[in-house]
């Protein structure tokens, strides 16, 4: 295809329709990391443009709360974003920033911290938005912050599918460890997948993730599946300078194919057997548990 006659991002409006039924299973996906700089954001963004060019409508959700830079990293600048939404100035419709390449950008603010104290109407009204939104969704994937502060936990629990980027460094496999047991013995999560980043072949990327597997299978009941390997590639440093995604930038690229394997393995993922189904339900969870947690 070739985007380069394509429109440039718009917020709210004016957009086709996606091609996915409103009724179809949304798969929400939280993608995370136990520590800052193992790419965990680029990884959101490159695999969700991925799945957009193999026809999947997307959403991205930039779930980092203290330094959201989804924008950033693609050169966006929202008016508006889901803070907006919980204070009733606007439709999460009219916030979300549409690629021309597919991809659904839902921006995120500071102003998620507020969920904690919403009341009943406010949380009925947050929950309500999700379930109006007009645009249909068959992946939601959720860009967390590093670390397991609550809000990462939060996220990862209300998700289906929890996604670790990991690199191979000491302190990345470390805390890779640590979140994977803080959401397994607190929060009763006991499946992940897990992403090697920056390696540099496969192999490499494989033993990473064996090394992570056999220590948390060691020591806690849990199933880490490897969904696989981005290799380094100086074409995604270039592409990120450019404040774009390297799967557009640079598709013939070591990155930009590995990308691509990794939204296909996604999409060879069994059906997600939760009986929520939907965005509506995922916010839902996530307002519920943090009422509990304020609570």
């Amino acid at each position: 295809m070739d985007i380069s006659s394509l429109p440039t991002e718009t917020q709210g409006g004016g957009h086709t329709a996606p091609t996915a039924q409103r009724n179809a299973p949304i798969r929400v996906v939280a993608i995370t990391g136990g520590k800052g700089g193992v790419g965990k954001t680029n990884v959101s963004v490159n695999l969700g443009m991925a799945l957009a060019r193999l026809g999947r409508d997307v959403m991205l959700l930039d779930a980092d709360l203290g330094l959201a830079n989804v924008d950033v990293l693609l050169g966006l600048h929202p008016r508006r974003n889901l803070s907006h939404v919980m204070r009733g100035e606007c439709t999460l419709d009219e916030i979300v920033i549409h690629r021309p390449e597919g991809l659904m950008i839902l921006p995120g603010s500071s102003g998620l911290l507020e969920m904690a104290s919403l009341g009943e109407r406010e949380r009925y009204g947050l929950i309500r938005a999700f379930d109006d939104l007009g645009h249909p969704v068959e992946y939601l994937l959720v860009d967390t912050a590093a670390g397991i502060s609550p809000d990462v936990i939060g996220f990862a629990r209300a998700a289906q599918d929890v996604v670790v980027v990991v690199c191979d460094e000491p302190a990345s496999i470390t805390d890779a460890y640590a979140l994977i047991k803080v959401l397994h013995t607190e929060q009763g999560v006991d499946r992940f997948h897990v992403v090697s980043n920056m390696v540099r072949n496969a192999s490499e990327g494989l033993a990473l993730y064996r090394k992570l597997a056999a220590v948390s299978e060691r020591f806690l009941d849990v199933v880490l599946r490897y969904l696989g390997a981005i290799p380094y590639d100086p074409d995604l440093r270039k592409a990120v300078q450019r404040q774009e995604p390297v799967v557009t930038a640079y598709p013939q690229s070591r990155s930009a194919l590995g990308f691509l394997r990794l939204a296909r393995s996604m999409e060879e993922w069994p059906p997600a057997t939760d009986a929520g189904g939907d965005i509506a339900f995922f916010v839902e969870r996530l307002v519920s548990q943090r009422v509990q947690a304020g609570g």
